[in-house]
């Protein structure tokens, strides 16, 4: 089974690196650049999510899909878009629904930093404005009851933006498991990789 790991916006594919280094069966392991799978497309989320859905739909079979954040997000529209391909689901600090007022301030934020701010990210300043305008409707809240495959919600315990959404999203999502990391933040798959391959091989076998 191909396991396809999804970084979120402000990372690259590599963020996974070292998390993947501990975690077992790595030759099944899948990590796509998000701005890459584009091919030029502006990136807005419609655009985002067909390319992505492209890329999973060409792979062979069905998919663990696990997505941090963005990736959460686009993992959980796939889950819901083509449940036959799917077959298991791991969100990390996922948001059910985008947080609008959390976006417009990181929106403003995010208008004074300088470009050279957004160097070691995969989308630019201009494409993350894009994409974030893009998604401020996203709200798969009525939807979630409808997700029948083994499904794992995982959240940093520091992550205070994502937390109330870990809790809603495995009270939603039938047999839905929840695992709570202490002491860890937003970005699990970099503060704290071993913990975090850890339950994931225990989570695969």
């Amino acid at each position: 089974m191909r396991k396809v790991l999804i970084h979120g916006s402000g990372h690259k594919a590599e963020s996974w690196n070292k998390t993947i280094s501990y975690m077992e069966n790595k030759a099944d392991i899948l990590c796509p650049n998000l701005f890459s799978i584009l091919n030029n497309r502006e990136a807005n989320y419609i655009n985002l999510f067909s390319s992505f859905a492209e890329y999973c739909n060409h792979v062979k079979g069905q998919l663990d899909l696990c997505g941090i954040s963005l990736g959460g997000i686009l993992a959980l529209n796939y889950a819901l878009e083509f449940p036959d391909k799917v077959n298991s689901l791991v969100l990390i600090g996922t948001p059910h629904k985008v947080p609008k007022i959390m976006f417009t301030i990181q929106n403003m934020i995010f208008r004074f930093l300088p470009k050279s701010f957004f160097e070691g990210m995969e989308f630019s300043k201009k494409d993350i404005f894009i994409l974030g305008n893009s998604m401020k409707n996203l709200d798969f809240s009525d939807k979630l009851q409808s997700i029948n495959c083994q499904t794992l919600i995982i959240c940093g315990e520091k992550d205070r933006a994502n937390l109330k959404s870990a809790y809603y999203l495995s009270g939603h999502i039938k047999n839905a498991e929840l695992k709570i990391i202490e002491n860890t933040g937003h970005i699990v798959n970099e503060e704290n990789p071993r913990a975090l391959a850890e339950i994931l091989n225990e989570y695969y076998k």
